[in-house]
């Protein structure tokens, strides 16, 4: 499945939702049909979260950005088909998050995203 042109991964709206805490910027960067897999100290591999469809994905940006942290895009890679990005994240207290994401595009938004998360204990 090839990306159509004209129809590349908004790298520009990925850093202002991220940045700006926007979670409808972020999920207009998804398809209807989106899912997401995440895995971290709740979620392990073997039995990850997985979030489907544009309403569980919103839920959960809207969630992620209602929290007193800050949110920052280190780095984003897009390469054909697939984008890969790292967001750091610190609450208030100084708590930090990093997350990674793979995704894989279909017309430009994400189709099936990988997000592995730690932050401090």
């Amino acid at each position: 499945m090839g990306t159509a042109a004209g129809t590349a991964f908004d790298t520009h709206t990925l850093r202002h939702g991220v940045e700006d805490e926007d979670a409808q910027a972020l999920l207009s960067l998804y398809t209807d049909d989106a899912e997401i897999r995440i895995v971290d100290r709740h979620s392990q591999p073997s039995h990850p979260k997985i979030l489907r469809g544009r309403n569980q994905i919103g839920e959960m940006l809207a969630d992620v950005y209602s929290r007193d942290m800050s949110h920052h895009l280190d780095r984003c890679v897009v390469q054909g088909d697939h984008v890969a990005f790292t967001e750091s994240c610190r609450y208030r207290d100084g708590v930090r998050v990093l997350a990674n994401s793979m995704a894989s595009l279909r017309d430009g938004k994400i189709a099936e995203q990988i997000l592995l998360q730690a932050w401090d204990e």
